[in-house]
């Protein structure tokens, strides 16, 4: 079920009967910061050369202009807000803001920075915790999924969407551009099971594991194969175009581990791309696990430690989950062999 607001009410006036006071106030500095990501964005080239490469390698990525504007935009943006530290994937290190806060934000500034020059949907995710007492510390990060307060994403396409939870549900609101303020349009979003679309880049498939493969295969496979369905397969690039994809439609996307050097344990942060993907996730229904774990009970081990990353409509990923569970079966068990789970 989805619950449609039909006033369109205000951003900042439903903030203020659905959350906390405090954790509304960061929760509208972060969509007053992406107004002006947005614009930045609208303006294409007549802004600059938002793709150009502006910045040192960051992690083997060259920094964008965009990153670099994006970055700045948010972490500025949140002074003031109740927030004592930002982790933001374009920096190393922790940056402090209000000595009192009683929040932490883990941001990804800007999601799917390859797809900038070619005018494809992007974004920024985000994570809010509790700060603990005390001098800020990095180990303040270092929280499972389960402990946030809130999570969320902004998604600049053909419109921009604000998709949030405080742990009552999924809302979503749009930009009235106009205006230059949010409006709710959907409270309570459940994600569709049915659906016959999954998102995986195909062009690894060579390096998969086993499980991830024969997932995959029997997809592949359609009427013919085990699953007696056809299935279409999407690939944006843009992980927030994705989950607002199957948040809305339905559907698995997959961003597992494999065999290359530096993705043996999964290319997505945890705390700032595939947490918070998870909490809004599970809050519309969905599930999210890295092959064997939930997502939300992994334990960071650092502020920028990776993750593979299965999530979407929960009998999808609860398939996934026992292809995973066949697996590490027939390794226990030679005997056992690759008895293919799911053609029974």
């Amino acid at each position: 079920m989805v619950e449609i607001v039909s006033e369109n009410e205000d951003l900042g006036a439903f903030l203020a009967a659905n959350a906390a006071g405090d954790l509304s106030r960061v929760l509208i500095a972060l969509a007053k910061a992406s107004m002006d990501v947005a614009r930045r964005i609208r303006r294409g080239p007549l802004g600059g050369a938002l793709h150009a490469e502006v910045g040192p390698d960051h992690d083997g990525v060259a920094q964008k202009a965009l990153d670099v504007f994006a970055d700045e935009t948010f972490v500025g943006g949140l002074k003031g807000a109740g927030v004592r530290g930002v982790v933001s994937e374009e920096r190393d290190d922790v940056v402090a803001l209000d000595a009192d806060g009683a929040f932490l934000v883990a941001i990804d500034p800007l999601d799917g920075s390859n797809n900038i020059e070619a005018n494809v949907t992007i974004g920024t995710i985000f994570s809010v915790l509790d700060a603990p007492s005390g001098a800020l510390e990095t180990a303040h990060f270092l929280q499972r999924g389960v402990s946030q307060r809130a999570a969320g994403f902004f998604v600049y396409g053909p419109h921009v969407a604000f998709a949030f939870t405080t742990g009552e549900g999924v809302s979503i609101a749009i930009l009235d551009s106009e205006a230059d303020i949010y409006r709710v349009t959907t409270r309570r979003l459940e994600t569709p099971q049915a659906s016959a679309i999954f998102s995986i880049n195909a062009a690894n498939s060579r390096h998969w594991a086993a499980p991830v493969r024969a997932y995959v295969d029997d997809l592949v496979e359609g009427e013919e194969g085990p699953r007696g369905r056809n299935f279409n397969m999407r690939w944006v690039g843009s992980l927030v175009a994705e989950v607002y994809r199957i948040l809305l439609t339905g559907g698995v996307y997959l961003y597992p581990e494999d065999s290359r050097e530096g993705y043996e344990n999964g290319r997505l942060r945890l705390i700032y791309e595939a947490s918070p993907v998870a909490y809004l996730v599970e809050q519309a229904g969905g599930a999210a696990i890295d092959g064997h774990r939930r997502i939300l009970t992994i334990e960071p081990r650092s502020i920028h430690v990776r993750t593979p990353l299965i999530f979407g409509s929960k009998d999808k990923v609860e398939r996934i989950a026992r292809y995973y569970d066949d697996e590490a079966d027939a390794q226990r068990l030679p005997l056992f062999g690759k008895r293919g789970l799911l053609r029974r």
